[in-house]
């Protein structure tokens, strides 16, 4: 998954060769998810990079999944390669949060369009 430009001074400088190794060298190309998603609770995911996904269809993309949601931490206990399928999955509550939190900031500061503050 890309990271995005306001979030790319939170990954450290090594960060394409820290992902390189846990899809790569670790995973072997292979997601590593085996039910931390929950959209496959108790087996592994058979999604493989580069081939069509078993479920979706879609070309197979490894990302590099932090776990615990922070990317400085990039402790290899702390990663894990998964499809992005399983890595949406796995970020969902995350993504929802902060997505609130977003929302929440702009009707504060009146930027949000679909919500109007009133003095």
């Amino acid at each position: 998954m890309p990271i995005r430009p306001d979030q790319r001074h939170r990954y450290p400088a090594d960060w394409r060769q820290i992902s390189d190794r846990i899809r790569f060298d670790r995973a072997g190309g292979l997601c590593e998810c085996a039910g931390e998603c929950g959209r496959h609770p108790e087996q592994a995911c058979p999604a493989i990079h580069g081939e069509a996904h078993p479920v979706t269809g879609s070309t197979v993309v490894l990302t590099v999944a932090h776990l615990d949601h922070t990317p400085e931490n990039c402790d290899e206990t702390n990663l894990m390669a998964m499809c992005q399928r399983c890595h949406l999955a796995y970020d969902l509550a995350h993504h929802i949060a902060n997505a609130a939190r977003t929302r929440f900031a702009r009707q504060v500061a009146g930027m949000d369009p679909l919500f109007e503050v009133t003095p």
